[in-house]
């Protein structure tokens, strides 16, 4: 079937009152639920489907707004495209364009992973410059540094287009050794994914190490290519001809599953996740633990969390393996409610603060400056009318409503369908009282 933007981002242009949800609090949780696979993983992996010349079939892939803007964006490369259910089938084997269309690179940053690819099959790439979450500056620099490393000619063009070309006689980007200033998770993938059809060795030192960019490492190598490393903050690369076919299943959703990790403690309920990587979650588990939660390991691939008497502590987010940007929000929602003072350094994007109005309009006592939150615990957060402004803040107000005491009306919910695979069926089968709501069918 051919893929189109289906679920939510659809119900929200239908109407110039887009969908809500409405979350009556206080409602203990209990019993299990199924983390999705990875979305950082699987947009990061669907764009590098494009090194292949033959079929690539994706296992474990959410059900998500983004996953159906990059298979767009696929599509519109000439690429073929097909989804049954959590299953995606992608035959790169006739790419007809080399451009990736603006209207889509424009709203969703992990878009721009498609100029490693490009470069490396094409020898040449032309790729708007990436919209995606105001939650900062996120620039590519470090991403054109690296293929002008690789021998690449690159220039911004009027409108904002990055092009790219191989102007070697041989038309291969050629391997090169390149330091990053940061260990940037988007010049990372770029680098890598460029060189794995590349001439010679590539070599990345300090390289981002999420466990993303490891999935990304086994895919490719499980198509052919040479990359040991990846994981560590050198990783390398030794260039090959050709890439062949791949039956693969993406990791799953270190985000989503830390979420529901924090949904449990905030409501004080006992809850289980599977399938998940608890190595992935040790920063976040170690945080809850140190708040007064249990966190219960139960075989290779489930956790447990046992609710506590919440404790304040202090938190910095760093590159992996330090505590993840994208649960900054989702923990100071759990901070609020929390005994004691507690700080929050956001230390990756400068805009992340976004949510604190939003949580003080629920009566939490948050003070921000620059890049740091003073989060004062009170003993409860009240339900009322919030906004989300940003992916991950999205998940906070959530969370949040389903600890406040009555109603919370989440709107902004295409922020949420961007990375949460039906996040309201998973928390009322847990027991959570909450439903989206479409103002328009109401009236009716």
């Amino acid at each position: 079937m051919t893929i189109k933007i289906n679920i939510a981002e659809t119900r929200t242009k239908s109407s110039e009152e887009p969908p809500f949800l409405e979350i009556q609090g206080r409602k203990k949780l209990s019993g299990e639920v199924k983390i999705s696979g990875a979305k950082n993983s699987a947009l990061a992996i669907m764009a590098a489907s494009l090194l292949c010349q033959d079929d690539c079939r994706l296992r474990n892939i959410p059900s998500l707004v983004d996953i159906n803007r990059m298979s767009q964006l696929l599509q519109a490369l000439g690429v073929k495209v097909h989804r049954q259910g959590e299953t995606l089938d992608i035959n790169a084997i006739n790419i007809s364009s080399s451009q990736a269309p603006y209207e889509i690179v424009s709203r969703m940053r992990a878009s721009f992973d498609v100029i490693g690819p490009l470069l490396t099959r094409l020898g040449v790439a032309r790729v708007p410059l990436p919209g995606g979450c105001a939650i900062g500056a996120r620039p590519v620099d470090l991403y054109l540094q690296g293929l002008q490393a690789m021998g690449a000619s690159v220039q911004i063009e009027s409108g904002g287009i990055v092009y790219a070309c191989v102007p070697s006689k041989s038309g291969r980007l050629q391997g090169a050794e390149i330091y990053l200033n940061k260990p940037s998770v988007g010049a990372t993938k770029t680098i890598m994914t460029a060189a794995t059809l590349a001439e010679g060795e590539t070599k990345i030192e300090n390289a981002a190490q999420e466990p993303e960019i490891v999935d990304l490492a086994n895919f490719c190598c499980q198509m052919g290519a040479k990359i040991s490393g990846a994981g560590t903050n050198t990783i390398v690369i030794s260039g090959v001809d050709r890439l062949q076919s791949v039956d693969y299943s993406i990791i799953p959703d270190r985000i989503e599953a830390g979420t529901f990790l924090v949904a449990g403690a905030i409501t004080h309920s006992d809850i289980s996740l599977y399938p998940v990587i608890p190595e992935h979650l040790m920063p976040v588990i170690a945080k809850l633990n140190s708040m007064g939660c249990r966190i219960i390991t139960e075989g290779s691939d489930r956790l447990r969390i046992m609710p506590g008497n919440l404790k304040a502590v202090d938190i910095e987010t760093l590159p992996y393996p330090g505590f993840p940007t994208d649960m900054q929000a989702p923990f100071m929602a759990l901070l609020s409610i929390s005994e004691g003072n507690s700080i929050i350094s956001e230390t990756i994007f400068e805009n992340r603060f976004r949510h604190v109005a939003e949580l003080n309009r629920m009566g939490a006592d948050i003070r921000a400056k620059g890049n740091h939150a003073l989060i004062r615990g009170v003993p409860k957060l009240a339900g009322a009318p919030v906004m989300a402004t940003d992916l991950r803040a999205s998940a906070a107000l959530v969370v949040a409503g389903l600890a406040a005491e009555g109603t919370t009306i989440v709107q902004g919910l295409h922020h949420l369908d961007r990375g949460y695979d039906n996040i309201e069926s998973k928390l009322q089968k847990l027991g959570a009282s909450l439903q989206r709501i479409n103002p328009v069918q109401a009236k009716n």
